[in-house]
């Protein structure tokens, strides 16, 4: 299967890191909300630093009936804004293949309402800072893990050729025949990293992992972990990473306990922005999957909702300014 053409939907950092890196090896186009946005892509290209320094020429465009034709989509939006963005393309590009690359669990679901094509289900570990429309800070270079979701039929040969493309534009990837286990290693991670840095307003710093006080905060991000593990394991997930063990390296390569330029998780972003997070996809997911397995999670139940009730403030302060 050739992959020549891409389509990117999306250009927040993750959609804009693999557009820039994906036109280095294919053509790509890129589907966008804003006019804005569009139009600063197209006059100047989109730029990477950091990890990596590139500077691609892309077609940005917030029509969809101005995509020319492609055979991979990379669904690249929040999870918050998959449905606007995938729902214009319902009878459009049936040959495609789709991948997912959102956090939490079910967007495959929500691309399966629009059309049938087959989807490659994965997760993502790399980050940056978004500088401007059309410049990104390339920060963690990290694999993106990937795999088929099966229920659209996809065979394991596609979602290689996928992998192969990712590894040729310069992309780290590890392609496994069954994603479950990573999704929820991820989205147990996220849960607590992302929950946490919302309520705390911290960056993920040591701190997440320091457990040599009663009072430390890494005894509170072991425990929400250790419930959302007993989630997996009642839906029968072998988990592919343990969660933990990925907090306690995403953190130990010599940061302080409050680091500035230490990774800011994306639902503390949109706190300080004052816009909606993702909590609903990401420990709304695992309450749900928790509730439906029998489990109880008190502490997962709490921070959910202290995270909601820190959106509803952060929405009041930035009214207020």
């Amino acid at each position: 299967m050739k992959l020549e053409r891409v389509c990117v939907v999306g250009a927040g950092t993750i959609g804009s890191l693999c557009a820039v890196h994906m036109a280095q090896v294919a053509n790509v186009s890129l589907l966008v909300r804003r006019p804005e946005q569009a139009k600063a892509i197209n006059d100047n290209g989109l730029r990477v630093t950091g990890k990596s320094e590139l500077v691609s020429d892309v077609l940005a465009t917030t029509d969809p009936d101005e995509l020319p034709e492609c055979d991979l989509v990379i669904a690249a939006t929040k999870a918050t804004q998959l449905e606007a963005a995938i729902s214009p393309l319902e009878g459009r590009i049936a040959e495609a293949t789709f991948m997912t690359i959102q956090n939490g669990i079910g967007a495959e679901k929500v691309v399966s309402r629009y059309g049938s094509w087959p989807i490659v289900s994965s997760v993502t570990f790399m980050s940056g800072t978004r500088h401007s429309d059309h410049h990104i800070e390339y920060e963690l270079d990290t694999a993106t893990w990937m795999g088929p979701y099966h229920e659209s039929g996809i065979s394991q040969e596609v979602v290689q050729g996928v992998g192969d493309l990712f590894r040729r534009a310069g992309l780290k990837v590890e392609v496994l025949e069954d994603l479950r286990p990573a999704q929820w290693s991820k989205l147990i991670f996220n849960c607590v990293v992302n929950g946490v840095a919302a309520v705390t307003d911290l960056p993920h710093v040591r701190l997440f992992a320091q457990r040599e006080s009663p009072g430390d905060l890494g005894h509170f991000v072991r425990d929400v972990m250790d419930e959302g593990k007993a989630v997996a394991a009642a839906r029968g997930i072998e988990l592919f990473e343990d969660p933990w063990e990925m907090n306690v390296q995403a953190v130990s390569h010599g940061q302080t306990d409050y680091d500035e330029y230490a990774h800011v998780p994306s639902m503390l972003a949109d706190i300080r922005s004052g816009q909606a997070t993702e909590v609903d996809f990401i420990l709304g997911s695992l309450v749900s999957e928790a509730g439906e397995a029998g489990v109880d999670v008190p502490l997962s139940w709490g921070l959910y909702r202290l995270v909601k009730a820190r959106e509803v403030a952060a929405a009041k302060q930035r009214e207020s300014a």
